[in-house]
C-alpha cells in the first residue's frame, strides 16, 4: 500500500535515509513524506502498529522488476527427451540411438532412454536392463545417471542427465 492506500491510524515511521523515527500518525507521515518529495510505503502492514517507510516507490518497484529479470536470467531450465528401445535392438538401430542421446545430452538436455515391453518379452526383464546398462556406460563420459533404470507398468526407463560444466 502506497500513500492515501494506508488505512490504518498509526505507523512506525523509518526514514528516507533509514533510521527509526518512532510511532507517529498516518497523516503525520503522509506530510513528512510529502516534503521529502517522496512516498509513504507500507513495508509490514501485519507488524503492530504497521510499519511504514518513506521511500521513492517507483524507484523501489524497479529495483525488484530488475531483481526478478536476473533471477530469471540465472535458472537454468532443463527439457526431457525421450529415447525408446527395444529389448531385442541391433547393434546399428542402438548406435543410431545412442547418436541421438549424445546430441541431446550435448545441448544441456536430459534423457529419458526407455524400453517398453511386448507380448511375452515381459518374462526377461534382464534383456532389457542390460540394453539399458550398455546405454548408461556408452554415455558416461557426458552424461551421468540420474534415475537407475525401473520398472513402471511394461516399461522400464532410465534419466541421464548432462555432466554439469563448472
Amino acid at each position: 500500500m502506497v500513500n492515501d492506500g494506508i488505512r490504518s491510524r498509526e505507523v512506525r515511521l523509518i526514514g528516507a535515509d533509514g533510521d527509526q523515527l518512532g510511532v507517529k500518525t498516518t497523516s503525520e507521515a503522509m506530510s513528512l513524506a510529502e516534503t521529502a518529495n517522496l512516498d509513504l510505503v507500507l513495508v509490514s502492514p501485519k507488524a503492530k502498529p504497521p510499519v511504514a517507510k518513506i521511500m521513492d516507490y517507483g524507484k523501489y518497484r524497479f529495483e525488484q522488476q530488475k531483481k526478478k529479470r536476473e533471477a530469471r536470467k540465472k535458472q537454468k531450465t532443463f527439457s526431457l527427451k525421450e529415447i525408446r528401445l527395444s529389448p531385442t535392438i541391433d547393434t546399428n538401430d542402438f548406435n543410431t540411438k545412442l547418436k541421438n542421446a549424445q546430441k541431446f545430452l550435448s545441448k544441456g538436455d536430459k534423457v529419458r532412454v526407455s524400453i517398453r515391453f511386448k507380448g511375452r518379452a515381459i518374462t526377461h526383464k534382464e534383456i532389457g536392463r542390460q540394453v539399458l546398462e550398455r546405454m548408461a556406460k556408452e554415455t558416461t563420459d557426458i552424461a551421468t545417471v540420474e534415475a537407475r533404470p525401473k520398472m513402471d507398468g511394461r516399461s522400464m526407463f532410465l534419466v541421464l542427465a548432462p555432466i554439469a560444466e563448472k
